[in-house]
């Protein structure tokens, strides 16, 4: 199954393109009918964190489509010109007004139909002290049992938090790569 395609003109000379599988390669490109400039589409990262005080995990509820109202760890798509902790900090600092200390990778999860990856990094809250961002209508912590599961806004969300908190209770963290269907 091929993502949906959403070049219809050539970045180089503005010309019609059209989808075909070019001179070695294995899939459709966007290729230009005139220059035949070949334009490829990737997925993007998605990088944020899992901000914690003591144990407690901050979540914010987005005041943002998609999923407007609904809970979320601090997160969002990475900016060129970053790393992925530079793009991850800077996330949880515009959504949260969080001030964080980064720690290792925690997750990566493959979202294809979206075209997307996700990848979180574990964070150690500095002090509990939020400003969240326009993006956000609110930053709070929440206790295992208290994280409003239904309310989660993303399916890498809760799929990131139920490996947090089963690493949280062995008393050892590792690194998660997920498939999210």
């Amino acid at each position: 199954m091929y993502f949906a395609r959403s070049i219809r003109h050539c970045k180089s000379c503005g010309a019609a393109a059209e989808y075909r599988v070019p001179t070695d390669d294995n899939r459709p490109r966007a290729v230009c009918t005139v220059c035949a400039s070949v334009h490829y589409e990737n997925p993007c990262n998605v990088v944020g964190t899992i901000p914690v005080w003591d144990d407690q995990v901050l979540l914010c509820r987005r005041n943002i489509e998609p999923r407007y109202g609904y809970w979320t760890l601090p997160a969002g798509f990475m900016e060129l010109d970053e790393t992925l902790a530079e793009g991850a900090a800077r996330e949880t600092v515009e959504e949260a007004g969080a001030n964080i200390e980064l720690q290792p990778l925690f997750s990566l999860l493959n979202v294809v139909r979206a075209g997307q990856v996700h990848l979180f990094y574990r964070a150690r809250l500095i002090d509990t002290h939020f400003a969240p961002g326009p993006e956000t209508i609110e930053a709070q912590l929440f206790r295992e049992h208290e994280v409003p599961w239904e309310e989660l806004a993303f399916k890498t969300v809760h799929e990131t938090l139920k490996l947090y908190f089963d690493d949280r209770r062995q008393g050892q963290f590792g690194f998660h790569c997920v498939d999210i269907g």
